[in-house]
């Protein structure tokens, strides 16, 4: 299967392309040195350069892998699927569990680390929960994990706060369908205030075991309250 020369623009994206479809259509199967970057350069019709970046694509999509002296092997047929996609492709239930785990911890964190800036952040957030719950579901869902984000910030952990920020796509969707299938907001439109009002002041007042039990029990209910 010749490899074809490549359009212009942009040159790294179609070169990494052309060479993964080399890769996952078994032209290069697993073990096989990949051609040289000159080699590669002429039949793509592109810079060294552009070959070196497109490599290097598909190194971090766990595909190929340059040994010191030696060359670019491939080291796997099917790119790793990143965190987004994986998490993205989980089921709720699964992502909800780490979501606990991530969110209680970082509940406590936030009591114990909390600043002026973070508590008037989180009644903000509040705030917003209780006017969108005159709003439709998807604004409420939107709402409610502002909420939450704000807690997770207060926690002053980075990590922590990238995690969540990463489940957030998976957490709406499903939040919103779980909204749908119950319809709990037809007779509670502002349903889980009370908790999230208990973790704000367990956080504001620096409680940490009260933040961390609060919160684990609403995210076993999460519009329970």
């Amino acid at each position: 299967m010749a490899l074809g020369p490549v359009r212009p623009s942009p040159l790294v994206e179609q070169a990494a392309a052309r060479l993964r479809a080399q890769i996952t259509g078994g032209a290069w199967p697993v073990g096989t040195r990949l051609p040289g970057e000159t080699t590669l350069a002429k039949e793509l019709g592109v810079g060294r350069s552009t070959v070196r970046e497109a490599l290097r694509v598909l190194a971090g999509a766990g595909l190929v892998q340059p040994r010191q002296g030696s060359g670019v092997f491939v080291i796997a047929t099917e790119a790793a699927e990143d965190w987004p996609t994986r998490l993205r492709r989980a089921a709720v239930t699964d992502v909800y569990e780490v979501r606990t785990a991530v969110e209680v911890h970082a509940a406590r964190l936030a009591a114990e680390r909390r600043t002026a800036a973070d508590v008037a952040a989180i009644e903000a957030a509040l705030a917003g929960r209780r006017a969108a719950a005159g709003a439709d579901d998807a604004v409420f869902v939107d709402a409610d994990i502002a909420f939450h984000a704000a807690v997770v910030a207060a926690a002053h952990n980075p990590v922590l706060i990238d995690l969540f920020a990463e489940f957030r796509p998976v957490l709406r969707e499903g939040l919103i369908e779980l909204l749908a299938l119950t319809g709990l907001r037809g007779t509670d439109p502002d349903t889980g205030d009370a908790a999230h009002e208990a973790l704000a002041r367990a956080v504001s007042e620096g409680d940490a075991d009260t933040a961390a039990e609060v919160l684990r029990a609403e995210l076993a209910d999460p519009f329970a309250g």
